[in-house]
């Protein structure tokens, strides 16, 4: 039997495919697995390349197989999609994986340790939490302004909403529900706080945190984002191929030798990218007040450009340093001021 050069997999919850082709392409062996018939299939067969999408389990299943000295290759799904041909199901999808990885120019995902997947569902629980407390809030707003008490956006002013609520008027089911409300904003804002505190041991402990966390903008939440979810920096050629990726560059519409440029990409890893979007913002905001400082990058563009697009132009150049201070191991340095 021709020898296996490649094996594109098609992952699921309980049942795998697997589209295993030679070296030239051609299909050698199409195979419906349950997860149990996988680890044993592929425990047997001589070490080859694996292909799969990155997505849910990819990574677990690239470290076992990576165990068993596979050459594991994950690859973005809205790369294989162009592969698929006509109609879509399990075989096909692997078949297209399979064809995927073997051209030259194709792009992979590294595998990720069972580490940054740990910091990665904290920061995934945490985002959770914040979100549910925005939403119960928002809805207590809502629900509260029907009874003539209106109070800002945030947080910070369920206090105020508490307060306005002894003192009213209102029906005692009202009343019962509101207090039901703040009960669980106060509980999920307990369990934030934790987090957080968790969040910032955690970047103690590494080095990179800790040099990213020089950078004006990039707080013990933004560091671990950057470390759970961006590769190795050693893997982009430039600080703007690193932007790129985080989809903070403008998405090119060029053609005939015209180069037209429009909004930011939004391509890549959006929690990386909104995180420093919001903390370039934060930077915009305090130092923005008085114009910047005099002769500073922010300064000149404070005076002709929005605040939100220098924010955002502020995030590429955050991102770009983050590319220098980990490719190089040194902490973020301006002694000139040239930027903030």
């Amino acid at each position: 039997m021709e020898e296996v050069s490649i094996i594109g997999v098609d992952l699921a919850k309980q049942v795998i495919q697997v589209h295993g082709a030679g070296a030239d392409c051609r299909a050698l062996f199409r195979k419906k697995l349950s997860r149990p018939q996988f680890a044993k299939f592929m425990a047997s067969h001589s070490p080859c390349i694996v292909a799969m999408e990155a997505c849910g389990t990819a990574h677990y299943w690239g470290r076992e197989l990576s165990r068993l000295g596979h050459d594991v290759r994950l690859i973005p799904p809205t790369y294989v999609k162009p592969f698929v041909k006509r109609h879509k199901n399990d075989a096909a999808d692997a078949e297209a994986v399979a064809e995927a990885a073997q051209r030259p120019s194709m792009r992979t995902v590294p595998v990720k340790s069972a580490e940054q997947q740990a910091r990665s569902m904290l920061f995934r629980t945490r985002s959770l939490l914040v979100g549910q407390r925005t939403q119960l809030v928002n809805a207590l707003r809502g629900h509260l302004a029907e009874h003539g008490m209106v109070v800002g956006r945030g947080v910070g002013n369920v206090a105020r909403l508490a307060a306005m609520l002894e003192e009213a008027e209102v029906p005692a089911l009202v009343q019962e529900m509101s207090e039901l409300y703040v009960a669980q904003i106060e509980r999920i804002g307990a369990e934030v706080a934790a987090l957080d505190r968790r969040i910032a041991a955690t970047a103690k402990t590494s080095q990179d945190m800790r040099r990213l966390q020089t950078a004006p903008g990039i707080g013990p939440v933004c560091a671990m984002a950057i470390t759970t979810f961006a590769p190795d920096m050693r893997a982009f050629r430039s600080g703007r191929d690193f932007a790129a990726w985080l989809g903070l560059v403008p998405r090119q519409l060029s053609s005939g030798g015209r180069q037209k440029l429009g909004r930011t990409s939004k391509m890549g890893q959006r929690d990386i990218r909104r995180l420093l979007i919001a903390g370039a913002m934060s930077i915009v905001h305090w130092r923005g007040r008085d114009g910047g400082r005099p002769g500073s990058w922010l300064s000149r563009m404070l005076a002709k450009k929005p605040r939100m697009l220098v924010a955002v132009a502020l995030a590429n150049k955050m991102a770009r340093m983050v590319w220098a201070m980990l490719v190089r191991n040194e902490d973020y340095r301006d002694p000139a001021g040239a930027v903030c």
